[in-house]
């Protein structure tokens, strides 16, 4: 499985909704507190890229060296239509200062320094080192999951739903009769599906070798659907 510190680094360097919360900021809403960009550069900081009139900004360029903490809070939702959509969240807190050399004419990057971090999502919650976090790798599936699971779920279904049978006892039994198998989770280790209707449970569909990139991923899924299949 994923070690904790890739797990927030893949939501770090997702798409996911992310706010960043500095506390004593009083007024400020919401969507001006979401960054309009964010990367995550080579020592494990978080660069935050936000209109250049934007409260965070605002109270960045007050602050003297260091001393203005904030938190990044990291909401990871589904991307296809399922019961309990919140996959996971992030926390990322430390110090927030300006980074003016690397802004652009009306935005403005700002360089969170991470001094804790956390993840709470389907594999479990715990603890992130900033220097774990700093040598964590995202999956190298990130840039593709969203688009990976809405096409198995809508063109793939019959075979997500047989993938069921792998479970053997495991598998359980519904009273109407079946029950709709939905894509919810997809990494370089395996499938994660979850199934719902009397019951509702996730099953894990591990791939026999990580894999590396979606040429090697296509295969993988061809293994899972072949094993269900006979």
């Amino acid at each position: 499985m994923p070690s904790a510190a890739e797990r927030t680094r893949t939501l770090v360097q997702s798409t996911c909704s992310a706010v960043l919360l500095i506390p004593g900021l009083n007024g400020a809403r919401g969507h001006q507190l979401m960054p309009d960009a964010r990367t995550v550069g080579p020592e494990g900081e978080v660069f935050l890229v936000f209109p250049a009139g934007s409260p965070a900004v605002r109270a960045a360029a007050h602050a003297q060296d260091d001393e203005l903490s904030a938190v990044l809070e990291i909401t990871d939702v589904a991307p296809v239509s399922v019961p309990h959509r919140i996959r996971g969240r992030a926390s990322l807190s430390g110090w927030l200062t300006r980074e003016p050399a690397l802004s652009e004419p009306g935005r403005v990057m700002l360089r969170l320094e991470v001094g804790e971090a956390s993840v709470d999502d389907l594999w479990g919650s715990g603890p992130v080192r900033p220097e774990d976090f700093a040598a964590a790798v995202a999956d190298p599936l990130l840039e593709h999951e969203a688009e990976l699971l809405q096409h198995l779920h809508a063109a793939h279904s019959g075979e997500v739903q047989r993938l069921r049978a792998l479970l053997g006892e495991r598998s359980g039994t519904s009273a109407d009769g079946g029950t709709a198998a939905v894509p919810v989770a997809l990494d370089r280790f395996g499938l994660r599906v979850r199934f719902t209707g009397v019951q509702c449970f996730d099953a894990r569909f591990d791939f026999p070798e990580p894999v590396r990139n979606v040429h090697e991923l296509r295969r993988a899924m061809h293994t899972l659907f072949d094993a269900a299949a006979r």
